[in-house]
């Protein structure tokens, strides 16, 4: 927004204190004048703002906006509803006698009481003569909209002049329904714009102090360069711009990156599903070395995947494999069992031999002497031991006997 001289002229009447505006009409409209005060000044840094509540000039247009604020707190209400005629007078007189005649001249005027004293004839001569002087104006209605629209807007349009179409119009009419906060609806208005020719830096920063966050404002045809005019801090601009460029353009390699992957990942399902079987171990740990793993990493998916194959339900390919191995298990398994018999076949044999060996040593009557010669305290010359010696070799003569007789039946 170019340089500018501006006075805002505020309603103190006692139509001021209705509750229709959150709290009131009188604190909604210092708001809205807290917002213009900060749009204004931020826009450039040579532009003052004065104060007026109806004829009583508050400020004079100046650049200190601790002053300019300290003014609009410290307003109370009057019980004399003015002139706003007189008054808009009284504001083209301030600003005729600025300090800095350089950049033009506006009037913001706030209307929050009836206008019934008002004739539209007088409000159409003010309008004219500002246009004469170079003074654009516009007017804020709060309240009683359905009396004051239609005297207000003969204001702004003889403040505006004959114009053709498409021409700028510098002056404006903003209403402000009831409930609504005056701040927000200015916020995004030509008020606070400037009109075609105004500053999107003031709307960022008349937005950012209606909210109480920097970040929160509009930033108009700025976007690209962060919500900052160019033209104030070109670098600071730049550099916006730039870094923006750089985000956008990770943002949209971070985009096509998961494209791709979520693709790819499309088609390992489809594969499995038309395979239906689990990949070799052996493929996984190459495709695990490729994704860039570890070896320890490759080793634990090969043996998750030896797992998994172990897991997997026997196809007939692999039954019929198994049938061979099965018949020759079996195979071994009989030859086994045929070589325990013939080992416990030859353990018998080998232990009737023993004993029939063992037998025959003790029918033998001198082994027997021989033995009992040997244990202690055992005379072999008893004749009871004799006698028992003698029924024993007697016994085993009886029995060979008859066994040769049964040899020579047969």
């Amino acid at each position: 927004m170019p340089l500018e001289s501006c006075m805002i002229l505020l309603d103190n009447s006692e139509y001021m204190r209705n509750g229709d505006y959150i709290p009131t009409r009188l604190e909604a409209q210092q708001d809205a004048a807290n917002l213009l005060v900060g749009a204004k000044t931020q826009s450039h840094p040579e532009s003052t703002v004065g104060v007026s509540a109806g004829t009583e000039l508050l400020v004079s247009p100046t650049d200190d906006v601790g002053k300019i604020l300290n003014a609009l707190h410290d307003m109370g209400i009057v019980s004399k509803t003015k002139d706003v005629t007189a008054s808009v007078q009284v504001a083209s007189l301030a600003l005729k006698h600025r300090r800095n005649k350089n950049g033009s001249q506006r009037i913001v005027l706030f209307v929050g009481s009836p206008l019934d004293n008002v004739d539209s004839r007088a409000l159409a001569k003010a309008g004219r003569q500002l246009k004469k002087n170079n003074v654009a104006i516009d007017v804020v209605a709060m309240g009683e909209l359905e009396s004051n629209e239609e005297k207000l807007k003969e204001l702004v349009d003889a403040a505006n002049g004959r114009s053709d179409d498409g021409a700028e119009r510098t002056c404006h009419l903003v209403t402000i329904p009831a409930g609504v906060l005056p701040s927000d609806v200015l916020a995004s208005s030509p008020i606070v714009h400037g009109g075609s020719g105004g500053s999107a830096f003031a709307a960022s920063a008349a937005a950012a102090a209606a909210t109480g966050n920097a970040g929160g404002g509009d930033m108009g045809g700025f976007a690209d360069f962060g919500g900052v005019d160019p033209n104030m801090d070109p670098e600071l601009a730049m550099a916006l711009r730039v870094s923006m460029e750089e985000e956008r353009a990770r943002q949209e390699r971070m985009a096509a990156q998961q494209a791709a992957e979520q693709a790819a990942a499309g088609e390992e399902s489809k594969d499995a599903e038309m395979t239906d079987a689990p990949a070799p171990a052996d493929a996984v740990a190459m495709s695990a070395m490729d994704m860039g793993l570890s070896e320890e990493e490759a080793l634990l998916q090969q043996a998750l995947a030896m797992s998994m194959n172990e897991n997997e339900p026997k196809t007939a390919a692999s039954t019929e494999e198994a049938k061979p191995a099965a018949a020759m298990e079996e195979d071994d398994e009989a030859a086994a069992m045929q070589l325990a018999l013939q080992m416990s076949m030859q353990t018998e044999q080998q232990m009737e031999g023993e004993s029939t060996s063992g037998q025959q040593q003790f029918q033998d009557p001198q082994f027997v002497n021989q033995l009992l010669g040997t244990l202690p305290g055992v005379d072999p010359n008893d004749p009871s031991i004799q006698s028992a010696l003698q029924n024993l070799q007697g016994d085993k003569e009886g029995e060979e006997d008859k066994k040769k007789e049964a040899d020579k039946k047969e």
